[in-house]
């Protein structure tokens, strides 16, 4: 097995504000309290066990004990469950949505980089325990953003109306979707292993929550990953000072608002993540999840008829806390006010609206966790990489947009060189020459030796243009072999790992996958991960 590394700036897929993070850009720091390393995390202890409640512990172990009623725990599970009620256990998070059947396969990166830097921080830090946290995003209401896979650039969807939060829903006709995929599969052991896992899944379990914790415990438990649904009224109570804060003082709109605006202000290019809302808050009740606004001294819930007095609104935030679900500006608190988290693992996108807010944390009195970008992996099959090999490609070139691609390939194995780099070259020096002319003699003509330098050049920029084009005809073979390679690796012109799914890669390595990827990822390394399989 081969493992090479790219720079996450060199791939071309990562946005100025990440590229800048990882480098630690000063202008960014404000932002963030702490940058991820393991030197690092010895602050980020000391303050999380001054600023989390024992009793929060508890609530937390009670409200796991009742989660787990129904799944079979593996014995490090239980143990780190267990382990969650002691102060010197910690936690590193991350979070993901229901996606059918996992979704794209950087789930399972997500997942894997927390497992993987639970296990540095106690070999750094072995007098604490660290437990990896997957946290379900089981109040979404996105549902045409999980109800799919991809698989062999095919589309599995499952078809149905749904409303309200999508860990509720029934899992009622996934059958179809279970047949679709079963035809697709084959007959292999590793085939029939993953028909089995989407069976007892999504088949056997009646609601989108309970599939989707089946899955990823009978894929990470053995590791001692803990699965904690926030859709949960014992965890919800915690949250309770928090969301009158919100709801009543606007606290997260005033500081988000600051921060988005104290970012933007960093740097053009990084733009505005996350949008708060002067209530974060969504209104959950029987298959519905609508934002909670005011209006004229009252609180109402959109598209709906429900509405309260601020007393009213606060009795059913004292009696019933399940209601209150929070947006993406809140949930992140919400997930460090019942965890002793110390980090939160994401993809790019989510540690950019994170970065938007630590004055909110500050504020409200909170520990803002360590921010670490998740791994990144292109997995490149035996078969794959002997193509790249036949053909003389970089597994990095692969990365250029493939216009890019091609052209930097042509030029490379052209018998002629359609690099005019050297005429313009020249072109240049005899125009600084007749430049000096004009000046000496009549510096009324510099507009025209102008006119005719721009032409000149443009005339070679047509040549080369002409002769790689045609050199692209002579040598149309090798371009649709490499077109051919490059889409397999990056179908969509896009990354691996947010299109396929983890079966097409389980039905090439079945078991040996997972522990293989466990072994190889270093979620401190900073760098885009290219395995050789």
């Amino acid at each position: 097995m081969d493992i090479d590394c790219l720079p996450f700036k060199n791939t071309g897929y990562f946005s100025s504000l990440i590229c800048d993070y990882l480098d630690q850009k000063s202008a960014l720091k404000p932002f963030y309290k702490r940058f991820p390393t393991l030197d690092n995390f010895k602050g980020q202890i000391e303050e999380k066990a001054k600023n989390f409640p024992d009793a929060h512990r508890d609530v937390l172990y009670n409200s796991l004990q009742k989660q787990y009623a129904n799944t079979t725990a593996s014995k490090k599970t239980q143990q780190h469950i267990k382990q969650l009620k002691e102060p010197i256990t910690f936690t590193v998070a991350t979070g993901h949505q229901l996606n059918l059947f996992t979704g794209p396969l950087y789930f399972l990166y997500k997942i894997i980089s927390t497992i993987n830097l639970t296990v540095a921080l106690k070999k750094k830090y072995p007098k604490y325990n660290f437990v990896p946290i997957y946290w379900m995003a089981t109040e979404d209401h996105d549902f045409e953003e999980i109800n799919y896979f991809n698989f062999k650039g095919k589309k599995l969807q499952w078809n149905r109306e749904a409303s309200g939060a999508v860990g509720h829903l029934k899992t009622e006709g996934l059958l179809e979707v279970f047949e679709a995929f079963s035809n697709e599969l084959g007959s292999s052991k590793n085939a029939e292993s993953l028909k089995y896992l989407f069976e007892k899944a999504y088949l056997e379990h009646e609601t989108l929550t309970e599939a989707t914790r089946f899955l990823a415990n009978e894929l990470f438990g053995a590791t001692g990953l803990v699965i904690v649904d926030g859709d949960d009224g014992d965890l919800k109570r915690l949250l309770t000072p928090f969301i009158k804060q919100d709801v009543f003082e606007q606290t997260s709109f005033h500081k988000v608002s600051e921060s988005v605006e104290n970012l933007a202000s960093v740097s053009d290019a990084y733009g505005i993540q996350v949008n708060p809302r002067e209530i974060n808050y969504f209104y959950l009740l029987d298959g519905i999840r609508e934002r909670i606004v005011a209006q004229d001294g009252r609180y109402l819930v959109n598209d709906t008829k429900i509405e309260f007095s601020k007393d009213e609104l606060l009795a059913e935030l004292e009696n019933h806390p399940e209601r209150f679900s929070p947006n993406v500006i809140a949930r992140p608190l919400y997930q460090e006010v019942i965890l002793p988290n110390l980090c939160y693992i994401g993809g790019g996108g989510e540690i950019a609206y994170w970065l938007e807010l630590k004055s909110m944390f500050e504020t409200m009195k909170v520990a803002f966790p360590v921010l670490l970008l998740r791994n990144s992996v292109l997995v490149i099959t035996e078969k794959q990489n002997s193509k790249l090999e036949k053909m003389n490609i970089p597994v990095e070139d692969l990365f250029l947009k493939q216009h890019s691609f091609i052209n930097k390939k042509i030029r490379s194995i052209s018998n002629i060189d359609i690099n005019f780099a050297p005429q313009k070259e020249l072109l240049g020096a005899h125009f600084k020459a007749l430049y000096e002319v004009a000046e000496q003699t009549d510096a009324s003509f510099l507009g025209a030796v102008k006119a005719q330098e721009i032409k000149q050049k443009k005339g070679l920029d047509n040549l080369e243009k002409r002769l790689l084009k045609a050199q692209k005809r002579k040598l149309k073979d090798h371009v649709l072999r490499m077109t051919e390679i490059q889409n397999e690796v990056f179908p969509g012109q896009s990354l691996q790992e947010r299109n396929l799914n983890f079966s097409e890669l389980f039905l090439e390595y079945g078991d040996a996958l997972i522990p293989t990827l466990l072994k190889k990822l270093d979620p401190l390394s900073g760098e885009f991960l290219i395995l050789k399989l």
